[in-house]
């Protein structure tokens, strides 16, 4: 990172990143040609689970080329400057995660992945039926690489 000092060190702040962000944006590639998509997800600590319909765009792309890369950003604040235009920033902190999107078969790890998305929006335990899960994909990525990276706020 070039920006050392905004360099995240530390897995537990990483992880309350992941935990703090409503979305997650997928970014994947089949044949040179880019894909970014923000998706729902859920994160256990290890793996970032999302959902997708039976067939689609994401799904084509996973299945031929399943490397892909995660961006999460939390407390997102613009930082105006009043005199000049080129000093005007931005206050985050943000996540960037890598890892191999696997679509889960089992059914006891299906119900786990779509509770764990519920839990992120939800501290409910949903009841969720099979025919209700019959209608989604789901997908893991194992997180085999992660930076974090922290702009402060200005202080006025």
């Amino acid at each position: 990172m070039r920006r050392k000092e905004k360099e995240i060190t530390s897995r537990g702040e990483m992880d309350q990143i992941i935990h703090n962000s409503l979305i997650c944006h997928l970014s994947c590639s089949l044949n040179d040609h880019p894909y970014v998509v923000p998706l729902s997800f859920g994160y256990d600590g290890n793996a970032v689970y999302f959902h997708t319909a039976r067939e689609g765009k994401k799904n084509d792309i996973l299945s031929a080329n399943p490397r892909v890369c995660l961006g999460f950003e939390h407390e997102i604040q613009i930082q105006p400057d009043p005199d000049l235009a080129c000093r005007w920033s931005f206050h985050y902190q943000s996540v960037i995660a890598t890892g191999i999107a696997e679509v889960v078969t089992n059914p006891k790890d299906r119900l786990y992945g779509i509770k764990q998305i519920m839990l992120h929006f939800s501290d409910k335990d949903w009841e969720i039926s099979e025919k209700e899960l019959s209608r989604v994909t789901i997908w893991q990525v194992i997180l085999t690489e992660i930076t974090g990276k922290i702009s402060p706020a200005n202080k006025s």
